[in-house]
């Protein structure tokens, strides 16, 4: 019995089940689900990162952030950068304080307040005040602070 395809005929349909068979494949690899029972975050190829890497980054372990909004970062670095983060930033700016290096690893509303209350105290103590610390000069050279120079002006003893 012969057949009624010719070469290039046979040639085209067996190209055609091929690439049928291809896509076949890969719907099925679209359609199939990943096993993550852990819950483990997903790694750059789209399936779990392995055990070793998810404890190595600590990820099992969850900070909590008040000034964040209780916001939850899983893992130190994660933790560690949203201090610098705009979340943070923006949430320290609404409380009135600066966000400077000193208010790392504080994640506490009231910690930040009293913080911030305790950092001015100490630059007030250190803040300039010209009535004791402004000096003037005499005309026979001798200097005098603010008030002394305005007490001794007013006496007309200068």
């Amino acid at each position: 019995m012969r057949s009624s395809f010719n070469g290039v005929e046979l040639l085209i349909l067996s190209c055609k089940t091929a690439e049928e068979t291809q896509a076949d494949t890969k719907s099925d690899e679209d359609d199939q689900q990943i096993y993550n029972p852990l819950k483990f975050p997903m790694g750059w190829d789209g399936k779990p990162i392995p055990y070793w890497l998810y404890k190595l980054h600590g990820l099992g372990q969850e900070f909590k952030c008040e000034i964040c909004g209780n916001y939850s970062y899983w893992g130190c670095r994660a933790f560690e950068r949203h201090f610098k983060e705009w979340r943070y930033q923006h949430r320290m700016r609404c409380l009135g304080i600066p966000n400077t290096k000193n208010f790392h690893e504080i994640t506490s509303i009231e910690e930040a307040k009293d913080l911030w209350k305790k950092i001015q105290e100490r630059q007030g103590v250190n803040k300039w005040r010209p009535d004791f610390e402004e000096e003037y000069k005499d005309k026979e050279g001798n200097i005098y602070n603010k008030k002394t120079y305005t007490d001794l002006q007013r006496q007309g003893l200068i």
